[in-house]
């Protein structure tokens, strides 16, 4: 259950950090979606929190959000 919990909390936390980028730089999902090559229902699903994200797809929304992914 632990684990499962802290699964969803990261999940969340990455949906939120992607909308805050996503709005800092006045980007729209299309736009981010654009830039990263993917179809605008990716970046919905990802920034609603309700599916993972793999570390190819996470790697190009930074690139696209001009960051870079960094794991720990």
């Amino acid at each position: 259950f632990r684990e499962a919990y802290h699964e969803e909390l990261t999940r969340l936390r990455l949906a939120k950090e992607v909308r805050s980028l996503r709005t800092k730089k006045h980007l729209t999902q299309e736009g981010v979606a654009e830039k990263a090559g993917m179809p605008q229902s990716v970046i919905a699903r990802i920034e609603s929190g309700e599916r993972s994200v793999s570390v190819d797809t996470l790697g190009r929304i930074a690139y696209a959000l001009g960051k870079e992914v960094r794991l720990v």
